[in-house]
Formats: C-alpha cells, sequence, structure tokens
C-alpha cells in the first residue's frame, strides 16, 4: 500500500480558511493569533468503477419513504423542547459546553430515559468503572446501555454494528482519531476527518449520533470552524458551575427552530428539569428595590418573564463605566444615549451596569423598554411596582414600538400574577378570554416615565 504524502498548513479556527504557512491574521477574515497547523495528504486518490448495482442514484421527491424520520420522544421535556419534538433518526447532534458544566451526566441521563432501546455510550475520557459510578447516581435504568472506553473510531464502528444502538453518544469527538491518518488525537485533521465518517455512518445506518465537543477559551466549541457545518444540530450547555442551574440552547438546528431554551437544575441525583423558568429568572422576595424592572421575553416558542437589574451611579474614575451581563453592551450604549438625546436625563457621566437575572443571555428587542426603566429607576431610587412588567422594542426616536407574539408575553403576565404590562402602542393583542391584568399601551418612552416616576 502506497503511503501517503503529508503536507502541513495553517487553518484559520475562524473561518477555516487555509494558508500556506503561519502568520499572525488571517488574510480571510481578519482574526488575529487564529491560525492552527494542521497536516493534508498530498497524495492523488485513484478514483475506483463504481458498481451500478450499488451505486446510489436521484429518487423523485414523491418516492422517498419518511416513515423512519419519526422523531425518538424522550422523557425529558426540556430536551424534547429544544430539539423541536424529539430525535430525529440518522442526525449528528453536537454538544458543547465548559468542563465540569454536567454534559456527561446530560448524556447519560439521555441514555438511561430510552429503555429498553439499546444505546451505546463511547468514553474517551473516562472508564467504564468511573461511567457506571455516574449513573449509579440517575434513579433511572436501561438494561440495554452499552458502556465502551475506546479511542478508536473503527473500533467504535465496529461496535456499533454489533450493537445496532437506537442512539451512540460518543464523549468526545476530540478523544476520537481514525487509522487513516497520522496525527495526534485532537488535532483539527483528526477532528474533521472523525466527524465526516461519523456523519455518512448515522446518514447511512439511520443512527442517532451525540457528539461532545470542548470549548476553547473564547467560549467556542474547539476545532474547526466547519465542525459545526458539518453536523445538524448545535447545543450549547450554559451554566455557572458555582450555581446550581443550567441552561441549554441551539444554535443550530436543519429540523426545527434554532432560538429554543431548556432550563434545568444539577441535583446529587442527575438534572431536574425546569418547567417554569421565573423560579431562577425572577426574585421571590416581596420587599422592592430600585433598579428592578421585569420584562416578558420569549426563546423560541417559550414565553417567560425575567428580571432586569440595573445600577447607576456616580462616576469617580474620570471615563464612565460601561458594563452588561448577559445583554449586548453595544445595544446598551444605544439606549444609553437615547435617554440622553430623546428624554433629557444626563448620564454621560454616570458609571452604568446592567444584568439579567439567572445567568441568561437574551437578544429580544423586547427587553429595551425594561432595560431603559430599570436604569431610569435607579438613577432616581425610585423602585418599580413588584406586578408590573414590559414588553417592547424602543426606537432611535425614543418610540415604543411593537414586537412580536405579545399574546404570549401578556398571558404568561398573567399566568405568573402580575397587575400590569406596558406594552407598544402599535400593538392589538387579539386575546379572546376576559383579562385580570391591565395592558397600558404607550408610543413614546417619556409617557413611560411619566406615568412610572412622576410624583
Amino acid at each position: 500500500m502506497k503511503t501517503p504524502k503529508l503536507k502541513t498548513i495553517y487553518i484559520c479556527s475562524s473561518c477555516h480558511a487555509e494558508h500556506p504557512k503561519w502568520q499572525g491574521r488571517c488574510n480571510n477574515c481578519g482574526e488575529w493569533n487564529s491560525l492552527v497547523e494542521d497536516t493534508i495528504s498530498t497524495t492523488k486518490k485513484v478514483s475506483k468503477i463504481r458498481d451500478p448495482r450499488f451505486e446510489r442514484r436521484p429518487q423523485l421527491i414523491d418516492l422517498v419513504e419518511l416513515g423512519k424520520e419519526s422523531r425518538i420522544s424522550l422523557i425529558d421535556q426540556e430536551m424534547n423542547r429544544v430539539l423541536d419534538g424529539g430525535i430525529v433518526p440518522g442526525s449528528l447532534t453536537l454538544l458543547g459546553g465548559e468542563p465540569g458544566i454536567g454534559k456527561s451526566t446530560l448524556l447519560i441521563q439521555m441514555a438511561l430515559q430510552l429503555s429498553p432501546n439499546p444505546v451505546l455510550y463511547v468514553s474517551g475520557e473516562e472508564s467504564e468503572r468511573q461511567i457506571k459510578m455516574r449513573a449509579e447516581r440517575i434513579p433511572l435504568n436501561n438494561p440495554n446501555l452499552y458502556i465502551y472506553s475506546e479511542t478508536n473510531l473503527e473500533q467504535i464502528f465496529n461496535a456499533i454494528n454489533d450493537i445496532d444502538p437506537i442512539l451512540t453518544i460518543i464523549d468526545s469527538i476530540q478523544t476520537v482519531s481514525t487509522d487513516d491518518l497520522e496525527l495526534s488525537p485532537g488535532s483539527i485533521g483528526q477532528i474533521r476527518e472523525c466527524t465526516s465518517k461519523i456523519m455518512r455512518m448515522a446518514k447511512d445506518s439511520y443512527i442517532s449520533t451525540f457528539l461532545v465537543g470542548h470549548i476553547t477559551k473564547e467560549g467556542s466549541i474547539a476545532g474547526p470552524k466547519a465542525l459545526e457545518h458539518m453536523v445538524d444540530t448545535v447545543l450549547e450547555f450554559e451554566g455557572d458551575r458555582h450555581n446550581n442551574y443550567r441552561i441549554i440552547r441551539s444554535s443550530k438546528n436543519r429540523f426545527g427552530a434554532t432560538p429554543e431554551l431548556g432550563i434545568y437544575e444539577m441535583r446529587p441525583d442527575g438534572l431536574r428539569e425546569v418547567s417554569n423558568p421565573s423560579e431562577i429568572f425572577l426574585t421571590q422576595s416581596d420587599e422592592m428595590f430600585s433598579g428592578v424592572a421585569v420584562a416578558a421575553t420569549l426563546q423560541g416558542m417559550r414565553p417567560f418573564l425575567i428580571e432586569t437589574q440595573a445600577l447607576v451611579t456616580a462616576s469617580t474614575y474620570g471615563n464612565p463605566q460601561r458594563s452588561a451581563t448577559g445583554f449586548d453592551l453595544r445595544r446598551m450604549n444605544m439606549l444609553l444615549a437615547i435617554l440622553e438625546k430623546k428624554c433629557g436625563f444626563k448620564l454621560g457621566d454616570k458609571d452604568v451596569f446592567i444584568n439579567l437575572a439567572g445567568g441568561v443571555k437574551m437578544e429580544d428587542p423586547a427587553l429595551d423598554l425594561s432595560l431603559v426603566c430599570a436604569i431610569i429607576s435607579s438613577m432616581f431610587e425610585t423602585p418599580i411596582p413588584k406586578k408590573t412588567c414590559f414588553a417592547a422594542e424602543v426606537g432611535l426616536t425614543g418610540e415604543v414600538r411593537a414586537v412580536s407574539r405579545i399574546d404570549q408575553r401578556i398571558s404568561e403576565a398573567e399566568k405568573l400574577g402580575f397587575h400590569e404590562i406596558y406594552i407598544s402602542s402599535q400593538q392589538n393583542p387579539t386575546l379572546n378570554t376576559e383579562l385580570k391584568i391591565n395592558i397600558v399601551s404607550v408610543s413614546k418612552l417619556t409617557e413611560v416615565f411619566r406615568r412610572l416616576f412622576q410624583s
């Protein structure tokens, strides 16, 4: 057998552009220090004569059967929501998260829920005994759960052929290597080649596969950016290791909506589903504080209320500080400029800090009105009524703009016992039931401030 000739190149971890030699900055995307060494084969592949008996041919769309595409439903309703109804057979899913956040616990719990279907859990980082100890903490049992501590891809494929599982979990893709490449596990070439082979196996055999991916210092999944393009679904498992709550969100899903969100609580016996997000996003205290406002927001198809917090104080270090946790800092600066220009509030010499409760990150425009009200509340040390919430976008001219699916936001606020909700006058709620919540329609920020803060 002819030994393949290898050539060293450098690949940008941000845009996957190839470079013949190392340099500090990528010529394609402009990122600094993003080039990673990789090795490719320069030997030309000899074209094989294809046997027409086994050759794939185009099919008419009306002749394609969908019977095998029915989703695998899980007991875990949070994961079902994020996957838009369950696991699609033959799909390839990439799960990323920081070390110690609970990725392995989440996947073992999922494997145990699929009893009595056969499931293969492959670990390249833990032994069979370590995995068994982790599974013993979870009060579920699947007698057909197979545990395999292996890093060689060819051996993993042999095990899959022998077991024929309904789901295969590989923890993690950075530890797997194939004999076709003489590269160390975790290198970009190995990750890309192994993922490509696993994807082909999943599509041909209709075996759903989950891959665990490590996270870099910048918070992205380690390996080339093309890895995320190769898989069908990308899930991100987030949370503070010093906090019991975890959030799983979908950043890519070929089979459903992407901005879905699932919430868990980490316990000694595994992960508990949090069906009511308000228990972590809203303060349960009856005491009123300045700088706190509640927003009726949406993540995917799921409405929930979240507490937005602001702190405004006099700047003592010359340049005012601007800090945002869980919210886009550039959009925060835009809102501060609107308050200065259109509403006359002097914030140029103030330090402003904003935070979304529960450690969640949100991009919903409906947070705008809640945040500006929290900022003014902190500035004047005037608390906002406890059972008041907001759902509207703020425009550059200071107008209060409409947001999507206002009926769901209002219904969620009423269900949680809120007495009043501020929305844009451009909205026209179509709720047919008799509402107990007072809907306040406003068109300008000045109207909101006049109602809330004018004594």
